[in-house]
């Protein structure tokens, strides 16, 4: 944990090894508890509430919610990538220009929140039938560069934590 409002957890630390069994499984285990931690995160906010930036300068609590579902529907389609292709590059997308669209604005976290639920359901399926080998399979990450499929859960295993931390840390400051 940090005091930085925008890492609340601290920012992204790649191993930058082979992941063991039980490593990997924990960080699986955070994917597939991610739908119900958010969901606990914005229980019982109202509109206001959840138009309420995280920190100065932020996204709305809203707008975290809905970067959630577009950042891991992105990344269960490179998961999906990384396991049927030689060392794909994947896409990246403007994120910060997806949270200003007006359906991230204004949409109700719930329409969210249940996509979460099944993209999760899936991406976990998959994860879990997924051998120790094709965790070491690469791909290209523009900006980036190469990186493993070990590298990519640690990355969405942390994103997830990350802004669900932005969530419950308004929410303390708040006293929601």
């Amino acid at each position: 944990m940090t005091d930085d409002p925008r890492y609340p957890i601290g920012r992204f630390s790649p191993s930058g090894r082979t992941l063991s069994d039980d490593e990997r499984a924990a960080h699986i285990g955070h994917i597939a508890a991610h739908p119900t931690r958010m969901r606990e995160a914005v229980h019982g906010l109202d509109d206001g509430q959840l138009d309420t930036p995280y920190r100065d300068g932020g996204w709305t609590v809203r707008q975290v919610v809905h970067h959630v579902v577009d950042s891991h529907l992105n990344a269960y389609a490179r998961f999906k990538l990384v396991a049927t292709e030689d060392h794909p590059t994947i896409r990246t997308y403007e994120e910060s220009r997806w949270a200003e669209l007006p359906e991230a604005k204004s949409a109700p976290v719930e329409l969210s929140l249940a996509l979460l639920d099944a993209l999760h359901g899936r991406w976990v399926a998959h994860l879990d039938s997924m051998s120790p080998t094709d965790f070491e399979r690469t791909l290209d990450y523009p900006g980036i560069g190469g990186m493993t499929a070990d590298t990519l859960l640690e990355l969405y295993s942390w994103h997830g934590r990350h802004h669900t931390a932005h969530v419950t840390r308004l929410r303390d400051r708040k006293g929601w």
